[in-house]
């Protein structure tokens, strides 16, 4: 009840996200239905699917991943950047992670896409912003690290597995999700900027002494 009080946008879109993964799993037409498919969006068919591609997953553990990173971000955004901006936040990066994938493959026919990266990208960059010292475990290293950290090395997975991966997971919307969660973060609330380098520096000089 307290994440649905404090968190409300977010706790929606984590029970869809996860309930919508679910149902797909085990209805093969829905899962099709669903897919991001640029050569159709391209030509102005099943454009919907910009939304709900990112409702639905790989497998188990591609939406284990996306939920957890959702999950340790996510709610707490949402009292930072407040409620209706965290929704703006969420469905314009999700969108917006897509569209390159879109012109980059829109005339391979075979090509799909799917899975909530590019907003869940969005969401872990602006919490970033808002604090970018916040100490996290992550499995299995033995000490919590920084937030920001934790973005770098998110970005790093990314990349990787753009590079190497071959599935339908359009792994190239971790880097335009990322870049739409600070672009939007700042548009939102220009303030951000100077309290995000003051967090940083302070960080450092605390490390120093």
């Amino acid at each position: 009840m307290e994440y649905i009080n404090l968190a409300p946008v977010a706790s929606f879109i984590f029970v869809i996200t996860i309930g919508v993964s679910l149902l797909a799993f085990s209805n093969e037409s829905l899962y099709g239905k669903m897919m991001l498919h640029p050569y159709s969006v391209s030509r102005k068919k099943n454009v919907f699917t910009l939304l709900t591609s990112g409702l639905i997953h790989k497998d188990w553990m591609h939406l284990l991943f996306n939920m957890l990173s959702y999950y340790f971000f996510a709610f707490q955004l949402e009292a930072y950047i407040g409620h209706w901006q965290f929704g703006v936040l969420y469905i314009a990066s999700l969108i917006l992670s897509d569209l390159p994938s879109v012109a980059k493959h829109k005339n391979d026919y075979w090509y799909h896409s799917l899975g909530a990266s590019g907003a869940v990208s969005a969401v872990v960059f602006s919490y970033i912003l808002y604090s970018p010292m916040s100490k996290m475990m992550i499995i299995p290293l033995p000490i919590p690290i920084p937030a920001i950290l934790f973005g770098v090395l998110y970005l790093v997975y990314c990349h990787y597995a753009s590079k190497y991966s071959r599935d339908n997971i359009n792994h190239d919307a971790h880097l335009f999700g990322a870049l739409c969660g600070v672009f939007i973060t700042i548009i939102l609330n220009p303030a951000i900027i100077p309290i995000f380098i003051h967090q940083i520096s302070g960080g450092a000089q605390s490390m120093l002494h």
